[in-house]
């Protein structure tokens, strides 16, 4: 089943119609690989659709965040949403900003085995880890010369 099928399903499914926008908005938020803000997806989706509110994109993120869709991470006073609902760690510039996923398997098997140990049923996750990326390191170190 085709992304577009899916989300024509998901919401049907949850008694939400399937408009052309909320279609744009799931198919822009769910390709993105930069956890946009939903001021980011506004903009793209109102190339398609250019009566398309921001009110209508913040219902519809909402909408793919409580069903599982997606996942909502508040930084610095900005929401940004990220379509990586599997385990993975999110590295976080605190610079720039840039959010890198990165999947790890002995990462997984280890939060996995402690849940099942203390018999918790994992129904989400997020793990953060701050720091600096590479391009605001060199930049830092060109800038202290």
């Amino acid at each position: 089943m085709d992304t577009n099928q899916r989300i024509v399903d998901a919401l049907r499914k949850q008694g939400y119609k399937a408009t052309p926008q909320r279609i744009a908005i799931a198919q822009t938020v769910l390709r993105s690989q930069n956890h946009p803000s939903a001021e980011t997806i506004h903009a793209e989706v109102l190339r398609l659709h250019p009566t398309v509110s921001l009110s209508t994109v913040y219902n519809t993120l909402h909408i793919l965040r409580d069903m599982n869709f997606l996942n909502e991470l508040t930084l610095n006073g900005t929401t940004r949403y990220d379509p990586n609902v599997s385990l993975h760690i999110n590295m976080i510039c605190q610079h720039c900003g840039k959010i890198i996923d990165v999947e790890d398997q002995s990462l997984e098997e280890s939060i996995t085995n402690i849940a099942k140990k203390r018999g918790f049923k994992i129904t989400g996750q997020r793990v953060d880890v701050y720091g600096i990326c590479k391009p605001c390191q060199k930049h830092e170190q060109g800038s202290a010369l």
